[in-house]
């Protein structure tokens, strides 16, 4: 008891000794960066009165004052910025999954917009805007030198009205015009469909619907092909998803795992880390995935991805993803503002970041541009096609009865739809045929 004691107070005599030593310098040190930003915030004050009272024309001191926050926000990274109370209301409003505009996720580099994604439906898909498209000019003005919510502000409008944006494409020598009508974008954030004994599922964004999306269309989807005992195999599309909700990407990885570690969190504080595991229920009971993505997967699909992945629990195939591993959070401000503030970096269940890096597939397939008159050419050469049974006065097959010609006429039909999906999509094709393979593997076995 006596060492005890003795050790507890040498402990407080060394911190009283330390203390007294280097306490001067510390108090001196803040107090000099308190006097610092003191006079930073006296400057900002002089600035600001001398615009409210001398510039050329009268300004809004609101106006001003927002500018100043926003500026603030934006210098740290692309992903912070301020959110006046209309932009902040119609945030609330995209989350739901129904709003108006162009239906693109764009992003700032090089102080031009980067599309990240255009939305499946929307507007800005239908006019052909690809996912690393650069927007130069909205009506002819440029957005360089702009903040990437002010950029956005010109590409709103009234639905029913005409906005033409330039456009660079890396494969397009020079910059060209694109003609959108800004209409109201209803997403559905999820649905499914069978591709032969497939189920593709696919999720263009995760909003509040996106997890009840995706459940309610995978039974119905598996309930269509006469139960999961007639499924190969899931396919989950997440190609030109730039992302959204943090809670919604935990509840779709979850839908899939039974187990471990999804997705952890760390600010800048130790404290702020939060780590999310997953709860035992699989709805895919066990059955092989492969997961769809591309240069336009950001952010939550990134983060299904990584759990999927890391957990050995799909096959990831396509191109690398975006690699936006930050987390923003939505901080509501006096006046019916927020601030979009970056409060942390994303880790999946390995422990790996891919901030600016993004998720490698393991298995790269890009998605082939159909040069104009392929699908012409390859019709003519389908059409020259010969076979016994094309020949004039061939012989008969009198040994196959006609349930076997039933089978074989529905195999041919299967592949000749498989072909056809591999022209229009060759990544999912790709996808379904790995399935096919691993459900090949395990009949046999």
């Amino acid at each position: 008891m006596k060492k005890y004691l003795l050790g507890v107070a040498g402990g407080t005599l060394a911190g009283v000794l330390f203390t007294t030593q280097v306490a001067g310098p510390i108090f001196a040190q803040e107090a000099e960066k308190g006097g610092s930003v003191y006079q930073q915030l006296d400057l900002f004050g002089d600035i600001f009165e001398r615009i409210r009272s001398q510039y050329v024309e009268d300004v809004d001191p609101g106006e001003l004052v927002e500018a100043a926050i926003n500026g603030m926000l934006t210098s740290l990274d692309p992903h912070s910025s301020y959110l006046p109370p209309d932009e902040f209301t119609d945030m609330r409003v995209q989350t739901r999954g129904e709003f108006g505009g162009l239906g693109i996720e764009v992003t700032q580099e090089e102080g031009f917009i980067k599309v990240v994604a255009p939305m499946d439906g929307t507007p800005a898909a239908e006019a052909g805007i690809l996912a690393g498209d650069y927007i130069t000019h909205v009506n002819g003005e440029s957005v360089l030198g702009l903040s990437l919510d002010d950029a956005v502000d010109m590409m709103r409008g009234p639905v029913g009205s005409e906005i033409v944006i330039t456009v660079v494409r890396d494969e397009v020598e020079e910059p060209f015009d694109v003609s959108i009508i800004r209409d109201t974008i209803k997403l559905t954030a999820a649905r499914a469909r069978l591709e032969g004994d497939t189920v593709v599922i696919r999720v263009t964004t995760f909003n509040d619907q996106t997890y009840a999306n995706l459940e309610e269309g995978l039974k119905k989807s598996v309930a269509d092909a006469g139960g999961m005992d007639k499924v190969n195999g899931f396919v989950i599309d997440l190609r030109n998803n730039p992302g959204g909700l943090l809670t919604q990407a935990i509840e779709v990885s979850d839908a899939f795992l039974d187990k471990g570690e999804i997705v952890s969190t760390r600010g800048r504080n130790p404290e702020d880390s939060e780590r999310f595991n997953a709860q035992p229920g699989d709805l895919a009971e066990g059955k092989p995935i492969v997961v769809l993505i591309n240069e336009g997967s950001a952010s939550a699909s990134e983060i299904v991805t990584g759990a999927l992945q890391d957990h050995h629990r799909a096959i990831v195939v396509g191109t690398k993803s975006f690699g936006k591993g930050s987390v923003q959070t939505i901080i509501p401000l006096r006046g019916s503002g927020a601030m979009r503030l970056t409060t942390a970096r994303y880790y999946t269940p390995s422990g790996r970041s891919i901030q600016a890096l993004g998720i490698a597939p393991d298995i790269l397939v890009a998605q082939p541009r159909v040069a104009p008159n392929a699908e012409e050419e390859e019709d003519t050469t389908a059409n020259r096609s010969r076979s016994e049974a094309t020949l004039r006065g061939s012989l008969t097959n009198d040994s196959v009865s006609e349930d076997e010609k039933r089978v074989l006429e529905e195999e041919q039909a299967h592949a000749e739809q498989a072909a056809k999906l591999r022209q229009e999509d060759y990544q999912l094709a790709y996808a379904i045929d790995i399935l096919k393979g691993l459900s090949a593997i395990a009949e046999a076995n």
